[in-house]
């Protein structure tokens, strides 16, 4: 594929933005460490909202639903639809808690929740489970899609995507630090929209394909369509719906959508001016993230399937690409590869735009790990603002190294995907609980992360999995198992949660002091601190200053209307693709009725908060 001088222009001119971004704000930014992870706790809404966004638009998601899309259909995106559920209970129940707490990380939460040396253990032990583990897997997997990418596009060997890609990304991010990584954002948000637009709309319209209403009754594509899945296929509606609907989304930890609020999401909570702009930020996230983003990359996965209806017509295609990076997700920079002059600039510049917007994020976040919850507590408490800058790029030189690495070992983003959320099964409930929830501890969130962790590896990895499982043996026959490889998921969450529940009765509660403190900072509310209240009370200790009515209750019915609305937002907008008028009326009449609903409940909300 050969590139024109003006899509050079436009890509190097994107680099130079980016990079000049960074060097501007490196001397605020370095100035301590809460302006190098939370850039002074005073951004607005509107900025932070769009981070997130931004954020989450990475090269590993068009990828990730082209793959998904090519192999099971439209329907397949709700093992990541189902997270707008968590989404919502952050933004109306969780915000304004995470904001209050003032803690600089969402780990250091733990020293507030729970005290003695199990707080200190989970604190440094979860940073870096976090921090260093999990988040060397998520770039791994967004790093995985940029060698792709410039394996098609570019004709890249896969050293040469990390080291030109991850090169000019952790410089930017190591200098820029937090303040850095959100005034970029802003600008890769608005870069990769076009891009992923742009990109759709010609692709739908190549002679190949032949606009839209011929794309959508094309053969290859009629069977792959539909919203929903096909309620007469038990396995298939199980897997796609009732399980992520009715379990996933508040049983996993996953990037981006954990219950109860966490990670990098919980970051940019804390750096806002306060907690109204944490609860606008978070739902303006969500907004955009569900209703709006999904359907460029779907189209351009539908219309792969008329120009490389399969494996075979992509690796003819593009025969530089090795065995170990073949797979359905090569189809949509396979599609890309299709721009003319100018468009491709601009889309290659976007997805340049989507990884260093993730990348960066993902450092600056893990090395604040690194940095306030273990470096801090353990390795030198008495550090200096100017020691703890430095180790945090120090950090986040090497975390990009340790991803890099292990990018060039991986095939398929679904890879990660699978492992995150069988790893993070069965421990969200305690990220729900916790805040409203006296009698968790310390232990219970240590052995649901140890048995989720020990359970996930013996399903998985060892013999354990095929005995249980449905599972298809090296002939490709399927071989029943004792139960179906859709309870695989559900059976760690019931397992993790039995442990957990019983580690919690049979540990000692945390100590009244503790708990004393946490409300007295939090004022969570609610039936799960009545005895801690009536201890208070008996010990002429003052724990309750807010006296407004629980506003959770009503949190969890803006959540539902919420939920309605963006969903509504999401089919219409699929069903007026489809040409489907009457649904898609239907479905927008719906999203207009439920915006209006939760405007009054909104206002009801912000009276009980402030």
């Amino acid at each position: 594929m050969e590139l024109s001088v003006l899509d050079y222009s436009l890509i190097f001119g994107f680099f130079a933005i980016v990079l000049g971004i960074g060097i501007y704000v490196s001397k605020t930014s370095g100035k301590n460490s809460t302006e190098y992870f939370l850039s002074g706790r005073n951004m607005p809404w509107w900025i932070l909202g769009v981070s997130m966004v931004a954020t989450t638009f990475s090269t590993d998601t068009p990828n990730f639903v082209t793959d998904i899309v090519r192999k099971d259909g439209v329907s397949s995106n709700w093992m990541w639809w189902a997270f707008l559920i968590t989404g919502l209970l952050t933004v109306f129940v969780y915000a304004k808690l995470w904001r209050k707490s003032n803690v600089a990380t969402d780990i250091e939460f733990y020293e507030l929740r729970y005290g003695g040396k199990p707080a200190k253990f989970l604190r440094w032990f979860r940073a870096m489970y976090l921090g260093v583990i999990f988040n060397v897997f998520a770039m791994a997997g967004v790093t995985l899609a940029a060698i792709k990418i410039g394996s098609v596009m570019l004709g890249l060997q896969p050293w040469e995507t990390v080291v030109y890609a991850g090169l000019i990304t952790v410089i930017f991010s190591a200098i820029g630090g937090f303040k850095g990584v959100i005034y970029t954002d802003f600008l890769l948000f608005f870069v990769a929209m076009a891009g992923a637009i742009g990109a759709a709309y010609y692709c739908v319209n190549l002679p190949e394909v032949g606009g839209l209403e011929k794309l959508i009754t094309h053969e290859n594509v009629t069977n792959k369509l539909n919203i929903f899945p096909d309620f007469n296929n038990t396995e298939i509606l199980i897997t796609l719906i009732i399980i992520p609907l009715a379990v996933q989304w508040w049983s996993t930890w996953f990037p981006g959508a954990e219950p109860g609020g966490g990670g990098y999401i919980a970051q940019r909570m804390l750096a806002a001016k306060d907690e109204n702009h944490a609860i606008g930020a978070t739902f303006f996230f969500n907004i955009m993230h569900y209703a709006l983003r999904p359907w460029p990359w779907i189209l351009v996965a539908l219309a792969s399937l008329i120009v490389f209806p399969d494996l075979e017509s992509i690796r003819e295609a593009f025969p530089s690409i090795t065995d170990d990076k073949l797979g359905h997700d090569v189809a949509y920079s396979a599609m890309l590869t299709k721009l003319p002059s100018g468009l491709l600039g601009l889309v290659l510049a976007s997805l340049v735009a989507a990884y260093m917007s993730t990348i960066s994020t993902h450092l600056n976040w893990g090395s604040s790990y690194v940095v306030n919850d273990f470096y801090k507590q353990t390795i030198n408490k008495n550090a200096s603002e100017k020691e703890l800058v430095n180790v945090g790029r120090i950090s986040t030189i090497i975390l990009m190294t340790l991803s890099a690495f292990f990018a060039l070992a991986l095939q398929n983003a679904s890879q990660l995907f699978d492992i995150i959320i069988m790893f993070g099964a069965g421990t969200g409930l305690i990220f729900i609980l916790r805040w409203f929830w006296w009698r968790i501890n310390a232990w219970s969130e240590i052995s649901a992360m140890i048995a989720s962790g020990i359970i996930s590896i013996l399903f998985k990895m060892t013999a354990v999995g095929e005995i249980l499982f449905t599972h298809q043996n090296e002939a490709g026959e399927t071989v029943q198992g004792w139960m179906p490889s859709y309870m695989q998921f559900p059976l760690v969450v019931l397992i993790t949660t039995i442990i957990w529940l019983t580690v919690t009765y049979l540990t000692q509660p945390e100590t009244k002091e503790t708990l004393f403190n946490f409300y007295r900072k939090i004022q969570p509310g609610g039936p799960g601190w009545q005895k801690t209240i009536a201890e208070a009370k008996a010990a002429n200790t003052e724990i309750v200053t807010d006296t407004k009515a629980w506003n959770v209750p009503s949190g969890i019915l803006a959540m539902v209307v919420a939920m309605i609305f963006i969903y509504s937002i999401m089919f219409a907008t699929g069903y007026w693709i489809y040409g489907e008028t009457v649904l898609a009326i239907g479905l927008s009449v719906t999203a207009l009725i439920a915006g209006f609903i939760l405007t009054k409940l909104w206002k009801k909300i912000r009276a009980s908060i402030f």
